[in-house]
């Protein structure tokens, strides 16, 4: 069923000087529970892996924790007007697993709960649709001691966690999407450990992958049990992976960091099953007997959406012949199996991550999802970028990302012309927060973030942003 303040949205584009979207497209902004709420210990939370990760010296940039973050949880109010007066139609926030569920086992945290109890009151008397993601990468700290996602065990206390938080909060809100970008969790938590817990064990990151699939597959079979007619999915970031050249060698690099970076969850996902060349690429690392019988169809559990984050494209080429490496199964890779294949910089504009801009990308990943994998609505969960930002006379004139953020938008309505069924856009972020092993040395944000005072900036990206949504579209060039 689909929601009703925002029916689907269909039918022919309008023509003429503006790029103008389809009635009822849902333009949002996103964040993540760590990265912006702060108050790590208060309200009966518990510490989840970030914590741990990020007091643990040389895991952070500058030694950043996010205990304090953008004092999110202290002042939500004043930050879901600030929403209401950017004319948000929609905000994607995570809940904080530790916070809801302190230790990862048990009964809920009232109190934990309560917070976002009045977040999603704030914002429906703002009328602003809440989108709820249930992980975005804080496990509490007490699962990982019991193994982590490499355990089979912690998918069933995440569709446990699921249900407490679809008992509170499942009246008023109809978008859920289980995991954000299992890939991080999986290949940069337990593979190449630059994200928390900071493991590095190629087939712990596999074991990872497939479990957090599982625990979204079980997540939605709950959910849909209790909530029938919410909207229910899972956010993937995927990229584009183009060979570095014409060489087979290339092409064959290609293959594999595609298989990694998409079509380990893609597959599994949206056709229940993992690719025959996957599994061969991975021999070295796991034998795969950790896929039990019955697990790939519960990771198939239908869905009504899927979210796709995207940020830049992949360019690779072969290994360099001859060049020492690893073992496959010891190296710290976020590719196990092939980690030795090269990424490519092909010296195009970047952002402040180093990340290359293209935006062409998107048109390309979001049809290439409709076209060989599903009709699902289709939903942009994560677009933006990092920039050094200046305040001046008490102003940001972030000029990059606002450019960012309009060819990523001209793309998007490209690929609704050629047929693929998106239905809304969210920008990322909101604000500018903690960018997990960056610290607070990247700001990704629409809203400029004094750390010292907590003072908030709306730069000139969320004006520009602003007018688009009241326009629901797009200046013509």
């Amino acid at each position: 069923m689909s929601n009703p303040n925002h029916p689907p949205a269909v039918g022919v584009l309008e023509q003429g000087p503006e790029l103008i979207f389809p009635p009822g497209f849902l333009w949002g902004a996103a964040t993540a529970a760590y990265q912006i709420e702060g108050a790590a210990t208060e309200g009966g939370r518990t510490p989840s892996i970030w914590d741990t990760f990020s007091h643990t010296e040389g895991r952070v940039v500058n030694g950043h924790t996010g205990d304090v973050a953008c004092d999110h949880y202290h002042r939500m109010p004043d930050d879901v007007r600030m929403m209401a007066d950017l004319g948000l139609r929609s905000y994607r926030f995570s809940v904080a697993w530790p916070r809801v569920q302190p230790g990862g086992s048990g009964p809920a945290n009232t109190e934990g709960l309560d917070f976002y109890r009045r977040l999603v009151d704030e914002l429906l008397n703002h009328g602003i649709e809440p989108w709820l993601t249930l992980y975005h990468w804080d496990l509490p700290q007490p699962l990982e001691d019991a193994g982590g996602w490499p355990a089979r065990d912690t998918a069933g206390r995440f569709a446990d966690y699921a249900q407490l938080v679809a008992d509170a909060l499942g009246d008023r809100v109809t978008y859920w999407t289980t995991l954000n970008e299992p890939w991080c969790s999986a290949f940069l938590g337990y593979g190449s450990g630059a994200h928390a817990p900071g493991r590095s064990d190629g087939a712990d990151a596999v074991r990872a992958g497939h479990h957090l699939m599982l625990g979204h597959g079980l997540a939605v079979q709950a959910l849909r049990a209790s909530r029938p007619s919410a909207q229910l999915g899972v956010t993937v970031n995927l990229y584009p992976v183009t060979p570095a050249s014409d060489d087979p060698a290339d092409a064959d690099a290609a293959r594999r960091i595609d298989g990694l970076a998409n079509r380990f969850f893609l597959d599994p996902l949206l056709r229940g099953s993992y690719p025959a060349d996957l599994v061969a690429d991975l021999k070295q690392v796991t034998d795969f007997g950790h896929v039990q019988d019955g697990d790939l169809t519960t990771i198939a559990t239908p869905m009504d959406l899927v979210g796709i984050n995207y940020y830049s494209r992949h360019v690779v080429a072969a290994p360099v012949e001859g060049a020492q490496q690893e073992p496959y199964w010891r190296a710290p890779s976020c590719w196990p199996g092939s980690q030795d294949v090269r990424f490519v910089t092909r010296g195009v504009p970047v952002t402040d991550m180093n990340w290359e801009i293209d935006a062409p990308g998107l048109v390309e990943t979001l049809r290439r999802v409709h076209e060989e994998y599903t009709d699902l609505p289709l939903y942009v969960t994560e677009n933006g970028s990092a920039f050094v930002d200046e305040v001046v006379d008490g102003k940001v004139d972030d000029a990059d990302r606002l450019a960012y953020f309009d060819a990523h938008l001209r793309a998007a309505h490209e690929a609704i012309t050629a047929g693929v069924p998106l239905r809304g856009y969210f920008a990322w972020s909101l604000m500018d927060n903690f960018e997990w092993a960056w610290g607070y040395t990247k700001r990704f944000g629409m809203v400029w973030i004094d750390y010292d005072t907590q003072i908030r900036i709306p730069k000139s990206s969320a004006r520009w942003y602003a007018e688009v949504i009241r326009r629901n579209g797009l200046a013509g060039q």
